[in-house]
């Protein structure tokens, strides 16, 4: 062969490898339940659960800020967010959290809420929430 044709090869090789390596580190849905087996990120699909008290209390820490969220299969958790209390939060009637369980908490790095829309009933308005970094 020659060493054109090797050095080709040798890039789309490499080409493959980080395509399948960025693909394999985004993170997966899944349920608490799932969160709870595994140390690494996931995403979970529920409901905010309106009949237990939200806590977030500006003046004592405004970056705490927790719920209890039922997740797709029924199992519910108390989340903890490490961020402020997002607008229109008890409107939202779905979340999307991306975290990690910690004991029998969930923390949340980000919140995905899917509230109604003012203008039309069949569109879901769609707001996305960070938590803050902590420095050092």
């Amino acid at each position: 062969m020659k060493k054109s044709s090797i050095f080709g090869l040798v890039v789309i090789a490499i080409a493959i490898a980080v395509i399948i390596s960025v693909y394999s580190n985004s993170s997966t849905y899944g349920s608490f339940g799932d969160a709870q087996k595994t140390s690494s990120e996931l995403h979970i699909i529920g409901h905010l659960n309106k009949s237990k008290e939200l806590f977030y209390d500006a003046t004592k820490d405004a970056n705490y800020f927790s719920f209890y969220m039922k997740d797709n299969n029924g199992e519910e958790r108390k989340v903890v967010f490490t961020g402020t209390k997002p607008e229109d939060f008890e409107r939202s009637e779905q979340l999307v959290l991306t975290g990690t369980m910690q004991g029998n908490e969930f923390h949340a790095s980000k919140i995905l809420m899917k509230c109604p829309s003012k203008y039309t009933q069949d569109k879901l308005e769609v707001t996305e929430v960070k938590a803050k970094q902590a420095s050092l």
